[in-house]
């Protein structure tokens, strides 16, 4: 791909999020926020880029709240260990990271009052835009989001929520030979290090003991840690070594040629242009391999983006289009063989011994096969008395246990679940025309006892981990 004349930054990634112009202050304020990393992150180098042009050095703030919504301490525990990461190559580029224990815009508004201008990255979940809108109004200076989170631009890709895959899928490619630029580094001409900003130290190995929030669900870090260094590591022995299978078994549980990238990218610790760009250049790998998991990457990522940015209600059971809700309400009443409350499924202890698998290999790792998600969301609205039950049910598991819960691909895959993104199927009972999904399928497609196998591993490891030592997370 020839990138000579092409902008690394491209114009449209940059969003003036207020009219005000840029101020005499002691420096550019970067508000990080959605991407937590130093590489590949078009928001970081385009604050240098301005901080360079005014002569003035890069401070980089982060809010840490107790408060983020359903977040618990798995969540934490993963974002920390990749924030510290992040400050500590920061540093290396001669650039202080001040983190505060606060709700993130109130940090951004109160170190922004010395700033020349606000730089901040995107996020399109709803507090997420409410945030950055709150510091927009109330920064005295010129506020600018970039977006750095997604390949194109969601609002510039499409004006609307789009229906499905195939119809987001040539809008996108139209773009991609202007987005899939490299993004170079750049170095801040100023350093900030000296300044005397007073954040909190997240080093400390006892910081976690200060907020407030639910620990009943325990980390996960024995088989997935979090940062840029991490997601770096898995990735390269998933190009190594699973890539060249991945359109063959992408869709099999039992195996893992799979990147387990999707929790590296929910915390913006690792950058979908670096992903895309790595696969890109696996000269060596069949091309069905690359096209199937940019498919994933790019078009079903980005797809999930707009559905979040154009739905207001992404996390309800209102957002599901008005033909699914009207089967599914025609079969409100059918005759349910199993009903379990969101109680006996955090058991695991269902008569469906393959759901059951699913369940546990989410609550001990904080993982689940893609494939097995769906299978486990469509049984969790066969099990409930209503749709609207098993709406609520699913979206509180998912977001609870998983350590990528929260995110527009979790939002619009329990969606999915319901007929967002698909099309009508034959009528069955309590489904209508919403696809089903059986365990007779799963025979036919997977080795789910293989799977059901590895999932037990995984789970006796996590049990004996304290005799053991860690896991090898080399292993899958």
């Amino acid at each position: 791909m020839n990138n000579v004349n092409r902008p690394d930054i491209q114009p449209l990634r940059i969003q003036q999020l207020n009219t005000l112009p840029v101020r005499k202050g002691d420096y550019i304020l970067y508000w990080m926020q959605q991407s937590q990393r130093v590489e590949y992150n078009h928001a970081l180098e385009y604050a240098i880029r301005e901080g360079n042009r005014l002569g003035v050095p890069i401070v980089v703030a982060f809010g840490i709240t107790d408060q983020y919504p359903e977040a618990n301490l798995r969540h934490y525990s993963f974002m920390l260990e990749g924030l510290r990461e992040t400050q500590a190559a920061l540093e290396k580029r001669a650039v202080k990271m001040v983190l505060r224990l606060d709700s993130p815009e109130k940090v951004a508004i109160t170190l922004g009052k010395k700033a020349a201008m606000i730089v901040c990255d995107c996020g399109y979940l709803r507090h997420q835009k409410a945030w950055r809108q709150k510091v927009a109004d109330a920064a005295g200076c010129l506020v600018c989001q970039v977006e750095t989170d997604v390949i194109v631009p969601v609002p510039f890709v499409s004006k609307k929520a789009e229906y499905a895959a195939r119809t987001i899928r040539p809008k996108l490619h139209r773009h991609l030979p202007d987005y899939l630029v490299p993004l170079h580094p750049t170095r801040s001409q100023h350093s900030s290090l000296s300044l005397d900003i007073e954040g909190v130290n997240i080093v400390e190995e006892d910081f976690i003991n200060r907020l407030v929030f639910d620990r009943s669900i325990g980390s996960a870090s024995n088989f997935f840690k979090g940062g840029t260094a991490q997601a770096k590591k898995r990735f390269s022995r998933f190009l190594q070594n699973r890539l060249a299978r991945y359109d063959q078994n992408s869709n099999q549980p039992q195996a893992d040629d799979i990147s387990h990238m999707s929790m590296y990218l929910h915390f913006g610790q690792i950058s979908p242009l670096y992903l895309a760009l790595k696969v890109q250049k696996q000269s060596d790998c069949p091309g069905a391999a690359k096209a199937a998991f940019l498919e994933e990457l790019i078009v079903r990522r980005e797809l999930a983006c707009n559905f979040v940015h154009y739905t207001p209600d992404y996390d309800r059971y209102t957002c599901i289009p008005q033909w699914a809700c009207l089967t599914l309400d025609e079969h409100c009443n059918d005759r349910r063989d199993d009903v379990y409350s969101i109680g006996a499924l955090e058991k695991a202890d269902t008569h469906d011994s393959y759901w059951n698998a699913a369940m546990r290999e989410m609550i001990h790792t904080g993982f689940m096969h893609n494939y097995m998600r769906m299978y486990w969301g469509k049984k969790i609205i066969e099990w409930s008395l209503t749709p609207e039950i098993a709406y609520q049910t699913t979206l509180a598991l998912n977001n609870k246990y998983f350590i990528d819960g929260r995110d527009p691909n979790s939002f619009a895959g329990v969606a999915w679940l319901y007929g967002v993104h698909d099309r009508a199927w034959a009528e069955r009972s309590i489904f209508g025309k919403v696809r089903y999904m059986a365990a007779s399928g799963l025979e036919r497609k997977c080795d789910i006892q293989g799977y059901i196998e590895k999932v037990n591993t995984l789970v006796r490891a996590s049990s004996n981990k304290k005799r053991n030592g860690k896991i090898d997370q080399q292993t899958f």
